[in-house]
């Protein structure tokens, strides 16, 4: 065999496969929804780039705690990640935060960052007094979106309630999930259930305290996140979907046939050839644009309209460190700060306990690459001057630190993003037995992406039973 000619893979005669293009929770989540819907006979594979499962989700020892590098807790207010935990035998493991609130830095102060938003919006101008000017300008009578329209957040923001509030409340959040600039993110992206009450109403703070009306019953917790680390979901969820894993898999090509589909994955020079009867593609914009480039242009080219964000998260642990009682804060671009963020997780998550302080820094925003270029020591002896001059005080020498880099992590979803990933799908729709889902299309959080993945794998499971539907 020529080396260019690439190694042929069948799967077994009378058997299902299906590939799922990347090992992050969304294709892991995507993996364990097929085996229980296609049953312990389907071939799962999962082909994964890199050499470990898990994305952006990332446990690591610290200080000897379990320490998150990536994505740092689960939205328990929505339910999938919570299921699925619980689904892979972790929901005795699922811990929640402290009571802590979160602080705003301002001018060198950290004071209270207000109650009753929604992303920073508030449902009521006399809560965010204390930090912003928050009138509402008149109204012209007409609900603030059309059915299907969107907008920016900033232009949202700033023409109902001015630049303070977006410049010291929206954009800081914002910045936190998104590394995002306000004026490029899209509502009906960002906050969904926000552009649907803003289809109802004419005044932005009337829809912000529909979607926060307090639910019947007790009070729920936003986050969590599992004792021993987020990587215990990835591990258990890959164990759970009992599919072949391919760490080290590159897929270069992809090619729909009269039988399916047909892969070439691997190194250049020793490539393999896969058959599946489906293929779910769990990636980033851009490698799954590639794929679909010879499959289904308008799809490749809705894709590759994602731009990304890049971060870097430094962490450190100090012996002795008397940190305010809350779970962390944030910083409005405006501070002139390059750390945004910092979250206080000795304080924020009870089960790490107070031997010793651990606190995580966020640095970088959309159009700030050049500053993540900078080596690792450069930006940890920044992100601890400012970090201990956002506190007031010179900070001891931390007895552990280290800085992770998340390159191009955070997708930017520019308004009409939801139009166009919908246009995506229904061009795909032409072509049975493949799916897209992940970050790239239906949101960043472990939640979200664990939604994207189930829906795939729904997807493609009925296109290859349709009796069971």
């Amino acid at each position: 065999m020529s080396p260019m000619t690439p190694a042929r893979l069948t799967g077994t005669p009378g058997r299902t496969r299906v590939l799922i293009v990347g090992g992050g929770i969304t294709g892991l989540a995507a993996a364990h929804r097929l085996r229980e819907r296609l049953g312990p006979d389907a071939e799962i594979i999962v082909a994964e780039q890199s050499p470990r499962l898990g994305g952006k989700i990332h446990t690591v020892d610290f200080a000897g705690r379990p320490v998150e590098t990536g994505a740092e807790s689960l939205l328990a207010a929505r339910p999938e990640a919570i299921d699925l935990a619980r689904k892979v035998g972790l929901g005795d493991a699922l811990v929640y935060p402290s009571a802590a609130k979160p602080g705003l830095s301002l001018g060198g102060e950290l004071v209270d960052f207000p109650a009753g938003h929604m992303m920073g919006i508030p449902g009521d101008p006399a809560d965010v007094t204390a930090v912003a000017n928050a009138k509402e300008r008149p109204d012209n009578g007409l609900p603030i979106l059309e059915p299907g329209a969107d907008m920016s957040v900033g232009e949202l923001v700033r023409s109902r309630l001015g630049e303070e509030v977006l410049d010291r409340l929206v954009a800081p959040m914002l910045g936190g999930v998104y590394a995002g600039d306000v004026d490029r993110l899209s509502v009906r992206a960002v906050m969904p259930q926000l552009a649907s009450a803003l289809e109802r109403h004419v005044r932005l703070t009337d829809a912000v305290a529909e979607v926060k009306r307090p639910a019947e019953g007790p009070r729920k917790p936003v986050f969590a996140t599992v004792d021993g680390g987020l990587s215990r979901l990835v591990t258990a969820t890959s164990a759970c979907a009992r599919a072949e894993i391919r760490l080290g898999m590159t897929v270069r090509e992809l090619r729909q046939t009269p039988y399916g589909w047909e892969i070439i994955a691997g190194p250049v020079p020793d490539p393999i050839k896969l058959t599946a009867d489906a293929v779910i593609l769990a990636v980033p914009a851009s490698p799954a644009a590639q794929l679909l480039r010879a499959v289904e242009p308008q799809a490749a080219a809705a894709l590759s309209a994602v731009a990304y964000a890049s971060v870097a998260l430094a962490s450190f642990a100090f012996d002795r460190l008397d940190l305010p009682e809350r779970s962390g804060f944030l910083t409005p671009a405006s501070e002139g700060k390059t750390v945004k963020a910092a979250t206080f997780a000795s304080n924020k998550w009870p089960h790490l306990g107070r031997r010793r302080q651990i606190v995580r820094v966020s640095m970088g925003r959309l159009g700030e690459e050049a500053l993540l270029q900078h080596d690792d020591a450069a930006l940890a002896k920044t992100a601890l001057r400012e970090l201990g001059e956002h506190l007031g005080r010179r900070l001891p020498e931390p007895v552990e630190q280290r800085v992770d880099r998340w390159g191009g992590a955070l997708p930017q979803y520019t308004p009409g993003h939801g139009a166009r990933v919908a246009a995506a799908r229904e061009a795909l729709a032409e072509h049975p037995g493949i799916a897209i889902a992940g970050a790239a299309v239906d949101g960043v959080g472990i939640a979200a992406c664990i939604a994207s993945g189930r829906h795939a794998a729904d997807l493609i499971a009925a296109q290859l039973t349709p009796d069971s539907r």
